[in-house]
């Protein structure tokens, strides 16, 4: 890896220390939160435009990328079920005369359900998969069965957060009688976690008023603030849960390996050859304002002659700098081995985002990304090193 690519992780895992210092100093920390069921749903746009026509360029130059994320979890003492969904595309042309417009997409979907075989006692569980993938690199969408085992649980301690942010902004509005302790934190975020309970009970125009005000009163109930909260207090904590947007904050770790069944492949052999699948997740809200990750997924199709293998991890750093300004730093390692063709590739790369939110779901973005490229050109890639800054919008659709 070069020098370029080693600076930013680092940076990452300072951060991720110095933050870590600051969990407890509230005397209340995210990951005290104890949920026994919750859901979380991101989704989101991306996109990003650059046109340029250099001194030397014959004729105008672009790229354009887009890309949509979609990622729900329900989660409960038994069972954890997540689905994904992906999709990545970009056109562009060179400047170069006679350059012709290029375009490539690769758009994946998948469901996972882990089953705990005893809850009460740890956290072994069994789990089965099913994706669909597809790249304009192949002629044909790749379908996976996977089933195996597994340890550990990720919980989702998002409520927390918010229940952290709304005591912290009575606090500082002088409407505490005094530090609020961690039963008022659990008792406000388990309100928190029932949003979507509201919005079916009393529906989406008028869900909010009510649940704003139960958690009020929860607060008022526990001592921690007057009997009754002023109308602009009230009206105050109505927009941080509507208006201000928390990234997901979640805590634990998961391991996992199994067997997988090829029911398509890229090359086109339908259940010719067995899969085996073994991955690591791991998650820490270090503070109320800052979450990191790491997910690691090996996949492997053997074959005789001729095995293809897959290595992804994902690390990620998300800082909340203010209520409008996010910091996102992230290092992606990608290793790819195509049997049939013999090609392989390794791909590094370290990006470093800010969004700054224009609106309620609109954020403008900045990011400065370094990738590495190093394997067979024959995949379009040449090896070397590529470094890049735009700027593009990111739209919240849930």
């Amino acid at each position: 890896m070069t020098k370029q690519n080693k600076t930013i992780p680092a940076t990452i895992l300072s951060l991720a220390a110095l933050s870590a210092g600051a969990v407890h100093a509230q005397g209340v920390s995210i990951t005290d939160y104890k949920g026994a069921s919750s859901a979380y749903e991101d989704s989101y746009i991306y996109g990003d435009l650059n046109v340029y026509n250099r001194r030397a360029d014959e004729q105008t130059g672009y790229d354009l990328n887009l890309s949509l994320d979609y990622d729900r979890v329900l989660s409960s003492p038994d069972r954890d079920i997540r689905f994904q969904g992906g999709v990545d595309g970009s056109v562009n042309r060179a400047g170069t005369a006679g350059a012709s417009t290029q375009d490539s997409y690769t758009a994946g979907a998948g469901i996972t359900v882990d089953t705990y075989f005893n809850p009460a006692v740890n956290n072994a569980f069994w789990y089965g998969s099913l994706s669909l993938d597809a790249s304009s690199a192949y002629d044909n969408r790749q379908v996976l069965g996977t089933v195996g085992a597994g340890y550990g649980r990720v919980t989702n301690v998002t409520p927390m957060a918010k229940a952290l942010r709304l005591l912290q902004e009575l606090g500082e509005r002088g409407q505490l009688t005094g530090p609020a302790d961690l039963a008022t934190h659990q008792t406000v975020a388990e309100i928190v976690e029932r949003e979507a309970e509201y919005r079916s009970k009393y529906g989406a125009d008028d869900y909010i008023e009510k649940w704003v005000q139960d958690i009020a009163d929860a607060i008022a109930a526990s001592g921690a603030a007057p009997q009754k909260l002023r109308a602009a207090d009230v009206l105050k904590m109505a927009d941080i849960l509507r208006n201000e947007r928390i990234s997901t904050r979640k805590t634990g770790w998961k391991v996992r390996a199994g067997l997988g069944y090829v029911f398509r492949s890229f090359d086109g052999d339908s259940g010719s050859d067995p899969a085996l699948e073994a991955g690591a997740e791991y998650h820490r809200a270090l503070s109320n304002r800052t979450q990191f990750s790491n997910d690691a997924r090996l996949t492997t199709i053997l074959n005789d002659d001729d095995s293809s293998y897959k290595l992804r991890n994902v690390m990620s750093l998300t800082h909340e700098i203010d209520s409008r300004i996010d910091w996102e730093n992230s290092w992606i390692f990608d290793y790819s081995k195509n049997g049939p063709t013999s090609t392989n590739a390794t791909v590094n790369t370290v990006s470093s985002t800010f969004y700054y939110e224009l609106a309620n779901a609109l954020d403008l973005s900045a990011t400065l990304s370094v990738a590495d490229y190093s394997g067979d050109e024959t995949l379009g890639n040449p090896n070397g090193v590529d470094t890049a800054f735009f700027m593009g919008v990111r739209y919240r659709l849930k």
